[in-house]
């Protein structure tokens, strides 16, 4: 827990203001708000959102809240995100994690496709973030009662390294969780994104190795995402405008990610990565600089 506290700390020091051009949803988007805060009136809507956006940059200044991540949906562009509603709908009791979830909009997204709601499951380090979800999709804990077990991937206690077979009796119920360790073995999905590019190269293979704990031996279980990526593995050391950064992003490369999963986290033959790099240019209202090229690394882990 130390070191994403430290992480954070730095990152909050050099956190720049909030943008309201930065605001630009596109359709689909603005459907899915819509429908899921019953606001209909597009100014009205926008208000809204950046309300919520400004809380939340108080709780802690993430590049994604302030650049309006948290409004795209990211999750259903995924491949993988058909197979994540085909196991919700076709395995009976299939759980999905989403890892990092912030405010919830990734599940809530999977909910309204199809994934059963008692079936899903958020965690997060901070608290806040989920209950200023409610706030955003203007939802309530009990007409969207998904669980939030709050906490700390790196804390033994919250997440033990121990491997355990999944246990022969069942269950307790999601909602009377307080840690992740009862999940060993149990998750059918798990989702990560813009996750493990908070971490550095040590800490992205304890996360790995964690997460692959939760996954069940089921064949067909998967874990995906994606983060920031590299043509080769290493440090990225420019921003979005070709700056230096005052912290260096580590970064793998599809190669460097696939022996991560295939060779050093599963032993080999145990699982099947697949991994795209997509090229991405983020220009910002007001900058005299058009911004530079960055490389996502769109990912997943698929138990053979």
């Amino acid at each position: 827990m130390a070191e994403q506290q430290q992480h954070v700390v730095v990152e909050q020091a050099v956190s720049p203001p909030l943008k309201e051009e930065l605001y630009n949803l596109q359709p689909q988007e603005i459907e899915f708000f819509k429908q899921q805060t019953g606001i209909q009136d597009d100014d009205e809507l926008k208000r809204h959102i950046i309300d919520v956006q400004k809380e939340a940059y108080a709780v802690f200044p993430y590049t994604c809240i302030r650049r309006f991540g948290f409004t795209v949906l990211k999750i259903s562009r995924f491949p993988a995100y058909q197979e994540l509603l085909r196991l919700g709908k076709e395995r009976p009791g299939a759980l999905f994690l989403d890892i990092g979830c912030c405010f919830g909009n990734d599940i809530r997204k999977a909910v309204a496709d199809g994934f059963p709601v008692n079936q899903a499951i958020g965690s997060d380090l901070r608290q806040q973030f989920w209950d200023l979800g409610y706030k955003l999709f203007k939802d309530t804990p009990e007409s969207f009662p998904v669980p939030f077990i709050q906490g700390d991937v790196f804390d033994p206690a919250f997440l033990s390294p121990t491997p355990s077979a999944p246990p022969d009796t069942p269950l307790p119920p999601l909602h009377s969780l307080k840690t992740l360790t009862p999940l060993h073995g149990r998750l059918s999905i798990i989702h990560a994104s813009a996750f493990f590019h908070l971490f550095n190269e040590e800490q992205q293979h304890t996360l790995a190795s964690r997460l692959a704990l939760l996954l069940s031996p089921e064949p067909g279980s998967f874990i995906f995402g994606a983060h920031g990526g590299r043509t080769e593995k290493g440090f990225r050391t420019e921003d979005r405008f070709g700056r230096k950064r005052e912290i260096p992003m580590f970064c793998h490369s599809p190669e460097s990610w696939t022996e991560l999963w295939e060779k050093d986290i599963f032993k080999e033959g145990e699982v099947k990565v697949w991994t795209r790099l997509i090229e991405t240019k983020r220009p910002e209202p007001g900058e005299s600089s058009p911004g530079v090229s960055h490389l996502m690394l769109a990912w997943s882990v698929t138990r053979l």
